[in-house]
């Protein structure tokens, strides 16, 4: 199974949709980036982690929290979320399909040198847009193999005759 790396407030600070939410609100925007995250890894199959930097709150430990397939982190007082992907990558790396999203690219360039896939987060942003429109089109898909119509369970004949009744009131 495939996992990828998030690094959240980097993916924050480049999707138009969540940068102009962080404005007013960064938990919003979290919480608005956690709901499409949860969707994608739903529907591809995949492990995720975004991680969200705690690196200057005072006296804050690292806290994980799993949502499904997805798992937040937020870094304890020191650790930046790039600090955080290192550590793992490093650990799961070339034993795993492991891909890192940041547009940082210093570590975009120490995830492959330990043997991750890197995408940026505008790469991401596109990804995932791409996924939403094939989840909504499995939703129509689904819909429409479902529906029952009278016009599709009845012949031509009795549909005429109904029609000529229907116009004639």
């Amino acid at each position: 199974m495939k996992t990828i790396f998030v690094d959240g407030y980097n993916v924050i600070n480049s999707w138009p949709n969540l940068k102009k939410i962080k404005d007013y609100s960064y938990e919003s925007s979290r919480q608005q980036l956690i709901g499409i995250l949860q969707n994608y890894t739903g529907f591809n199959g995949y492990k995720m982690v975004i991680i969200f930097d705690a690196q200057f709150v005072k006296g804050s430990v690292q806290n994980k929290e799993r949502q499904g397939n997805l798992i937040v982190v937020f870094t304890k007082e020191g650790e930046t979320a790039d600090d955080y992907i290192e550590k793992m990558v490093n650990n799961v790396g070339r034993k795993f399909e492991v891909c890192v999203v940041t547009s940082d690219s210093l570590e975009q360039q120490l995830a492959f040198q330990r043997g991750a896939t890197r995408m940026s987060s505008m790469e991401f942003y596109n990804e995932v847009i791409s996924t939403q429109k094939k989840i909504k089109a499995s939703i129509e898909k689904r819909y429409l193999e479902k529906r029952n119509w009278l016009e599709e369970r009845i012949d031509e004949n009795t549909l005429k005759e109904l029609e000529k009744m229907r116009r004639s009131h």
